[in-house]
């Protein structure tokens, strides 16, 4: 296999585990808000706000993973010293 293979398979990887990874961490996340907001309802507003923050930073590490995973599938840093190795 070429070395640019393994660099696609690394790439769809981290955006997919990513990807599962914020979906399944958003879901617990909603669940426990609806929870916690259906036996304390006087406490919505201020619990909302912790979840809007938290569901922001679940996202941005998503996005920032799928970002890296991005620049190494377009330009690779990497490919220079993979291809100067001994065959």
């Amino acid at each position: 296999m070429e070395v640019i293979s393994f660099v696609a398979l690394a790439a769809g990887l981290i955006i997919g585990l990513g990807a599962l990874g914020a979906c399944v961490g958003i879901g617990v996340m909603g669940s426990k808000y609806l929870e916690s907001a259906a036996r304390q309802p006087e406490l919505m507003g201020e619990l909302q706000t912790k979840m809007f923050l938290l569901a922001g930073l679940i996202d941005a590490a998503f996005i920032i993973g799928t970002g890296i995973a991005l620049w190494f599938a377009t330009a690779n840093p990497f490919i220079a010293q993979i291809a100067n190795l001994p065959k």
